[in-house]
């Protein structure tokens, strides 16, 4: 085995740890003439978003109810989603006053939310101005690309 092959080997090893610790779907990675590409397949958003005690109260509804409103909330046209795989933040800093809360009026172009990807945070800007209607992300939750994390009625 050659000594390239032990360092990719040792690279693969890393990226497959940051995947599992940031909780990403996938990571590619491009250096020189090398392009590695790491992915797994996880549950559902759906599932995982119908297991919390949030839904306790009602226990008499299906999970089908979350996501058909999932997906209304997709196509809504206040939604603001994710540009990108990440972790969302409510807060511009741990134990700051959130960015916005549900009944805030937001303008075109205001920060909302903070995305992190890959050490990067990245601005999440109202898409127009309105209320905010509904938060749909828990702080510090990973998100995917385009899915919704607020809507602004």
């Amino acid at each position: 085995m050659s000594k390239k092959n032990a360092i990719d080997q040792e690279m693969i090893r890393e990226l497959a740890e940051l995947l599992k610790e940031t909780e990403l779907s996938e990571i590619e990675v491009e250096q020189d003439d090398l392009r590695i590409r790491i992915a797994r397949h996880a549950a559902p958003r759906a599932v995982e978003v119908a297991a919390p005690a949030v839904a306790a109260p009602a226990p008499a509804q299906p999970a089908a109810a979350p996501a058909a409103a999932a997906q209304d909330d997709e196509n809504h046209p206040g939604a603001v989603t994710s540009p990108m795989v990440g972790t969302a933040y409510h807060c511009p800093a741990p134990g700051s006053d959130p960015f916005v809360k549900v009944g805030d009026s937001v303008k075109a172009g205001q920060t909302v939310m903070i995305v992190e990807a890959m050490k990067t945070m990245n601005q999440i800007a109202a898409t127009k101005a309105g209320t905010v209607s509904r938060i749909l992300v828990e702080d510090s939750q990973p998100v995917e690309y385009g899915e919704p994390l607020l809507i602004i009625e």
